[in-house]
């Protein structure tokens, strides 16, 4: 399983997530996602840790501490969401629809 950690400080590094978790037990891995565009962290980050026992005492002891100035959220990872794909339909381009099975050729004009 994996710890969510939301409203982290824009500057906490990997290893300073990595070093607060290891109080409470191995941390095998920490993810600080972070925005495409900018590069800049998002403010949250996920931790996995090898004993779930030891994530129970992490989140226990650190939801609602303060951390780097900031109230820290910590809690069971969820799983991620499926987005609907696709953005709905763009009428008979892009495959199989259409009166001629979708073999157009475009021109520009």
């Amino acid at each position: 399983m994996s710890i969510y950690v939301g409203n982290l400080a824009y500057n906490a590094t990997e290893g300073d997530i990595t070093e607060v978790f290891s109080e409470y037990g191995a941390v095998s891995r920490v993810t600080v996602p972070t925005d495409r565009e900018t590069g800049r962290p998002r403010g949250f980050a996920f931790v996995e840790m090898e004993k779930e026992a030891d994530e129970d005492a992490a989140i226990e002891a650190l939801d609602g501490a303060e951390w780097m100035g900031r109230e820290l959220r910590v809690n069971k990872a969820r799983p991620k969401e499926k987005r609907p794909g696709g953005g709905g339909s763009r009428g008979n381009f892009g495959g199989g629809g259409g009166r001629d099975g979708g073999n157009r050729e475009f021109s520009r004009w």
